[in-house]
């Protein structure tokens, strides 16, 4: 297995892949579903530029959530490989972080449940 400091990449490539190991450790050791989601907010905040905080319309014609997964599949397919590359590695870490916030979740509630019927 090749060092990942050896593989190529464009500049914004590795410049997200520093940023991200800067946040969360060369192991992602300190990723949290909490600061997971703050860096996915401060990500999506800063990647927008001062244009694009004008007042969005929506002019959604897909009606279904598959719908929607489709054509984000499809735009993501048209997209430069490196942003196309961390618009998914984006999406996988906040589904896998949210599946795991909310296993924690139900093991907590069920925790506190056996305790509130054991009082």
């Amino acid at each position: 297995m090749s060092d990942r400091n050896d593989e190529p990449g464009s500049p914004k490539l590795a410049e997200f892949r520093d940023r991200v190991y800067k946040e969360f450790g060369p192991n992602l050791e300190k990723a949290t579903p909490a600061n997971v989601r703050d860096f996915l907010d401060s990500f999506q905040e800063n990647a927008l530029s001062p244009v694009q905080h004008k007042r969005f319309e929506l002019n959604e014609s897909k009606t279904t959530y598959e719908e929607i997964l489709k054509d984000f599949f499809v735009r993501v397919l048209d997209r430069p490989t490196d942003d196309a590359l961390i618009t998914l590695w984006l999406m996988a870490f906040e589904l896998a972080f949210y599946g795991l916030e909310q296993h924690l979740s139900d093991r907590l509630q069920a925790l506190f449940s056996e305790l509130n019927e054991d009082s």
